[in-house]
């Protein structure tokens, strides 16, 4: 059985993640869609959140289950017996990044590989941190993002604001 995993921080999950998670289980016979618990990012929503949003966006796609993990990518590929991690590349701008990392991640261990895939046109533009912004100044975003994922993007900011208002 051919495995990969999809990493990554899922801050928010956005359709552009749910079209690289998509094409990667046409091609392999199980997808762990991998939720960083502790990111060197500053994440927006906390990480039970996060495995929540990824969950419910994910779980019609056939082969695919998602999962937390702390740590190196590249210890819990080991621990879960798949060889193949799987990175979107949308622009040139990740590429250098993504580089970066699936080097790092070959030399700490020779028994894993990174495959890039390409998103489809219209998401490769589709960055979390420009959905939080285009979110935060009123956009609508079911266009980019799942409905699951805007409900909860709507919830938050208008929570927030109320705090602010009540100070």
């Amino acid at each position: 059985m051919k495995k990969a995993i999809c990493p990554g921080t899922f801050d928010p999950i956005t359709n552009g993640h749910i079209d690289i998670i998509e094409r990667a289980a046409s091609i392999f016979d199980s997808v762990i869609v991998a939720v960083v618990k502790n990111s060197s990012k500053n994440t927006f929503f906390p990480y039970s959140q996060r495995l929540k949003l990824v969950k419910e966006a994910t779980k019609n796609i056939k082969g695919v289950s998602v999962e937390g993990f702390d740590g190196l990518v590249v210890d819990f590929a080991f621990k879960k017996n798949v060889k193949i991690i799987v990175r979107g590349l949308r622009m040139i701008s990740d590429f250098e990044y993504e580089f970066q990392m699936a080097l790092t991640n070959r030399n700490l261990t020779k028994t894993v590989e990174t495959i890039f895939l390409m998103p489809h046109p219209q998401y490769s533009y589709i960055s979390s941190r420009l959905i939080k912004e285009a979110a935060f100044l009123g956009a609508d975003l079911k266009n980019f993002l799942p409905k699951v994922v805007t409900k909860a993007l709507k919830s938050k900011f208008n929570a927030d604001r109320d705090r602010k208002n009540k100070r």
